[in-house]
């Protein structure tokens, strides 16, 4: 296969990966509705342990080296970090924002993580920010705000608690786009995510011990089964395989699938009846993000690992 073969082909494998994100949030929804048991807390511990497990074992399998990564103590705090500061937050977040509100809204909120990672950068490294930067950062929060308030300032067309978990989760999406940025140069992504996902779960399952009912219903599982391998494994693997013949630019305007894919899921899984203001907020927010793709940065940081 000659390389324009490979790059159209990887191309529409990033765009599926991407979608592949957006439906896991549906999933989670999914199995939020079967019982009031199965918590954001459980997914989250479920979702990072196997998934974290699963990652380790092919990384292993493909000679990445994932026992030799911990000697280094560094390196192995930085994971930890990752873990808890980064992956934990940003699904933990999600999760409560999908049972709050639905995949649509917590999607779109979450997808304005770069524009935290625009901010924390122009105040520790001193980034100038372009006037596009600055446009965009407004036209993505005005979309926020028509999302949700439906356009009216006199009421909230979400719940407080949805609003702040949802950006509470975006800031999340932006710290664990930060943290790792030095250590995958000397360290496969897969093994670092693997670690980080473990240690966040054995944290969480440390800090929270209670292990909740879960109705043992074939439903359950198999909604269980489609967040951690559609959400995760799968989508990682397209994902991390893309960037080696896409340009990242391309893969970053491709996650716009992500927000899209859940907002037509929820519509047609769940009848969420979207208002005129909430589609021209999707679009203010999706078209905010892909803006500061037009001209590459100095600093290239790339979302992963939703």
């Amino acid at each position: 296969m000659n390389k324009e073969k490979q790059r159209k082909l990887w191309t529409l494998l990033a765009a599926i990966a991407a979608t592949m994100w957006g439906v896991s949030g549906i999933c989670a929804k999914e199995l939020f509705n079967i019982s009031p048991e199965i918590t954001p807390i459980w997914l989250t511990q479920i979702r990072l342990i196997i998934s974290g497990i699963i990652l380790l074992i092919a990384a292993g399998v493909l000679k990445r080296h994932p026992i030799k990564a911990l000697k280094n103590k560094r390196d192995a705090g930085v994971m930890l970090a990752y873990g808890l500061f980064g992956l934990l937050p940003v699904q933990l977040f999600y999760f409560l924002c999908i049972q709050e509100a639905n995949a649509s809204i917590a999607t779109i909120l979450q997808f304005i993580g770069p524009f935290f990672v625009m901010g924390y950068l122009a105040i520790t490294k001193q980034q100038v920010l372009r006037r596009l930067d600055v446009f965009a950062a407004i036209m993505a929060f005005l979309g926020v705000f028509l999302l949700s308030t439906h356009g009216r300032l006199d009421q909230l067309a979400i719940t407080l608690s949805a609003l702040i978990w949802g950006l509470l989760s975006a800031v999340g999406e932006a710290s664990y786009t930060l943290i790792p940025v030095k250590i995958v140069k000397r360290v496969s992504s897969m093994v670092v995510t693997g670690w980080g996902m473990i240690m966040a779960g054995v944290a969480m399952i440390i800090i929270h011990p209670q292990m909740p009912h879960i109705p043992n219903k074939p439903e359950v599982w198999l909604w269980t089964a489609a967040v951690i391998v559609i959400g995760t494994i799968i989508p990682f693997q397209l994902m991390a395989n893309a960037l080696r013949y896409v340009k990242p630019a391309t893969v970053s305007l491709l996650d716009a699938f992500e927000p899209l894919s859940a907002t037509i899921g929820s519509v047609l899984c769940f009848g969420l009846v979207m208002m005129p203001m909430d589609w021209v907020g999707t679009g203010l927010v999706i078209v905010a993000v892909l803006a500061l793709n037009i001209v590459p940065k100095k600093i290239n940081i790339k979302f992963m690992n939703k």
